[in-house]
C-alpha cells in the first residue's frame, strides 16, 4: 500500500504550510488522550464511512493496518456501523476497503 495518494501529494505541493499545520493538528489530537494509534485510525475510518469519503476510507485503512490492525478488525469496524449509517453505506465502504485489502 502506498503512503500517500497522488491528490494528497498534489495538495501538499500546492499548500505546503497549510498541510504541515493540518498534519501537526492530527498528530496533536492523537497524542492528547489515551486512545492508541490503531484505535484512532479505526475511529477515523468509521467517520470517513459515515461521510461517504472513499479517499478517507482508503487513507484510514492504510493507516490502521500500518498501526497494527488486522484486515478482520478493519472490516469489523465498518460492519458494526450497519445499524447506524445503513447497509448501502457499509456496502460501499466494504467495496472501497476491498480495493486495498484484496488487491494482489
Amino acid at each position: 500500500m502506498t503512503a500517500y495518494p497522488k491528490n494528497y501529494l498534489r495538495i501538499q505541493k500546492r499548500f505546503p504550510e497549510l498541510m504541515k499545520a493540518q498534519e501537526e493538528a492530527g498528530r496533536l489530537s492523537k497524542e492528547a488522550g489515551p486512545i492508541d494509534e490503531k484505535t484512532c485510525n479505526l475511529l477515523q475510518l468509521a467517520a470517513c464511512v459515515a461521510l461517504h469519503s472513499e479517499g478517507g476510507v482508503h487513507s484510514h485503512v492504510r493507516r490502521a493496518v500500518k498501526a497494527g490492525a488486522s484486515k478482520d478488525e478493519v472490516y469489523h469496524a465498518v460492519a458494526v456501523l450497519m445499524n447506524t449509517v445503513g447497509f448501502p453505506t457499509v456496502a460501499a465502504a466494504i467495496s472501497w476497503i476491498s480495493d486495498l485489502c484484496e488487491k494482489k
